[in-house]
């Protein structure tokens, strides 16, 4: 029988065949361990009377800048701009270490420990062991890839579902009296991020393009305007740059996000989606509607995150002022950051629906004006949010891919202003039913618009009008490797009107969504009003047109309001208030108009 002999060291066994626990290098109680740098280089094996290897250093893996350019340009993560090791979780990469003397396989035993959060346990998957032994069982892969002289190269692969973050390092070599152990050097803490490249991690992207645009791309375009005069606005993501690694981490230190969840894209996507904004949490952006951004930076100024992350990881004071394509854009570069594929995109006529019945709700006043104080739902020009690529293996098959991710504060869920990961195409098919907050965006690209005016003799609400195709009536997002846009509209909805969609309708009631019928008086009167084009300090002529359809003349009295209107459907100052009265033919039209002065609008 083998001879075996065993000791205790940081209260964990160790034998000679290798099968040792190696002892936490941040928990060992005094006196159990030698540091690197105390006492002599070697011991002696008294069983043996073998010198036992004794850890000079760690190779610092900068010092070594063809070795550590090799593992960023395998890992693309070569365009961060920092001088610590930076690689993806699921795929090996190589680091050296440096003995007192030659590596012997047959006597010696050490292990390269990685380290992260405050209190780490083997257990919880925050501290790693990873031995090089082919009998020693680690979560994470441990090879010698090459030994020379007294310098040992190491591939060592990160599981693919492991912590993403800043990982302490050491290395620990097993002697008969305990471990010896490097000091900790945060030159040699190493980065571990997402993988969109390794199939066996939950963010993998398998088209190219759209991982080189999601992923690596540092700049893009946001969309904005109105759904037929789109506008771009150019926007620096800065993923990359110097600092915002470190500022994004930082961002789930602030949140007290649990170490143990930030190797799950779902929950570190819903995490960030609250610390994007500063509602509940003092996360990183103010949001302001109001016009006035004396007290920071307006919106429409912002050209780029890294400014903003940089400003809150330095003052850890949420940074002043954003709009919803400002939150996109900061949670675009914190997602892209830590390798989690994402895009922003852009909903033309986008519901904010606050009660989830899928009705846009407009209250007009006895004179035909909008209700503000009983009118709580609106409709914006455009809301920008964000799109991440990940498995959802908390759902059924099929419903993984693209999720849709909020940071504009909207409305609660689960206590705070949050929305999302959605999977996208549960949103399609109205299957709301699934995590998380599926309803509410379901509602931003298919509410109906119903305007209610109040019956003069009960004082009850009646519709006067419904539209079942303005809201979601286009998505977008920037075409991959493109300075065009793609129109992405049929990854969240069928064609209006089609077979499909009135399923997906009934569909979304059957888990839930309360979608009141509205069913609105015969009218033999049409009104249209044609849209015109507006050249910005122009006049306009606005022209109503009527169309009767009855055998019997038509009276009908109008109230025509015109009143600026913020991108969010808030309204501002009334430019414009007429009451006219036209009487219509049998079977004929009419039409009236104003010319409308700038003077009233600017």
């Amino acid at each position: 029988s083998k001879k075996k002999f065993i000791t205790k060291s940081g209260g964990r066994q160790m034998t000679s065949q290798g099968q040792a626990e190696v002892s936490n290098p941040e928990q060992s109680p005094k006196g159990t361990e030698r540091q690197e740098g105390s006492g002599s280089g070697q011991s002696e094996n008294r069983n043996t009377g073998k010198m036992l290897v004794g850890v000079t250093r760690q190779d610092k893996l900068e010092t070594d800048k063809q070795r550590t350019q090799v593992n960023k340009r395998q890992h693309t993560t070569h365009l961060y701009a920092t001088d610590n090791l930076i690689v993806r979780r699921g795929q090996e990469f190589q680091l050296k270490v440096t003995f007192d003397r030659p590596y012997k396989p047959s006597d010696d035993q050490f292990a390269v420990e990685f380290v992260i959060g405050g209190s780490p346990q083997f257990s919880k998957g925050t501290y790693i062991p990873v031995s090089v032994a082919s009998d020693r069982q680690s979560p994470w892969a441990g090879r010698v890839v090459d030994s020379a002289d007294n310098v040992v190269t190491v591939g060592i692969t990160p599981a693919p579902d492991c912590i993403v973050g800043k990982w302490r390092t050491y290395v620990a070599v097993v002697t008969p009296y305990g471990i010896r152990r490097t000091r900790q050097d945060e030159s040699r803490d190493v980065y571990i991020l997402f993988n969109p490249w390794a199939a066996a991690d939950s963010v993998f992207l398998d088209d190219g393009n759209e991982r080189e645009e999601c992923v690596l791309n540092e700049v893009g375009v946001i969309y904005h305007g109105a759904f037929d005069d789109v506008s771009e606005r150019p926007w620096n993501f800065g993923q990359f740059d110097y600092g915002v690694l470190d500022a994004c981490l930082f961002i789930m230190d602030k949140a007290a996000m649990p170490i143990t969840n930030r190797g799950d894209p779902i929950k570190v996507a819903r995490k960030a989606s609250a610390m994007l904004n500063s509602r509940d949490d003092d996360g990183v952006l103010v949001g302001s509607w109001s016009g006035d951004y004396t007290y920071g930076v307006a919106p429409t100024s912002w050209t780029g995150s890294t400014e903003i992350l940089l400003n809150y990881s330095s003052s850890k004071m949420p940074v002043c002022y954003a709009q919803c394509w400002v939150y996109a854009a900061v949670f675009n570069t914190f997602l892209r950051c830590l390798g989690i594929p994402a895009r922003v995109v852009t909903n033309f006529f986008s519901s904010h629906d606050n009660d989830g019945n899928l009705k846009t709700d407009i209250i007009l006043d006895e004179n035909g004006r909008i209700d503000k104080q009983r009118t709580k739902d609106s409709i914006w020009n455009y809301h920008c949010w964000n799109e991440c690529y990940m498995s959802r293996p908390d759902l059924p098959q099929g419903f993984g891919g693209w999720q849709a991710v909020d940071a504009t504060p909207q409305e609660t869920s689960d206590g705070m202003y949050r929305c999302g990961p959605a999977s996208v195409q549960a949103i399609k098919h109205g299957q709301i039913c699934f995590p998380f907050d599926a309803p509410f965006v379901f509602a931003e690209v298919n509410s109906d618009v119903v305007f209610y005016s109040r019956n003069p003799r009960d004082g009850t609400l009646e519709p006067v009008k419904v539209n079942s195709s303005h809201v979601g009536r286009m998505v977008v997002t920037k075409a991959p490797g493109q300075d065009t846009r793609r129109d992405i509209t049929d990854q969240y909805k069928f064609p209006e009107g089609s077979p499909e969609e009135r399923t997906v309708l009934e569909k979304a009631e059957e888990y839930g969504c309360q979608r009141e019928k509205v069913t609105l008086p015969e009218a033999d009167v049409e009104l249209n009003m044609p849209l015109i084009e507006v050249r910005v300090g122009d006049d306009f002529e606005l022209k109503l047109e009527f169309n009767n359809k009855s055998g019997q003349a038509r009276t009908g009295e109008m109230y025509v309001s015109g009143n600026v209107v913020y991108y969010t459907g808030v309204t501002s100052s009334e430019f414009l208030f007429k009451t006219p009265k036209v009487t219509l033919d049998p079977m004929k039209g009419g039409q009236v108009g104003w010319c409308v002065l700038v003077t009233g609008f600017l």
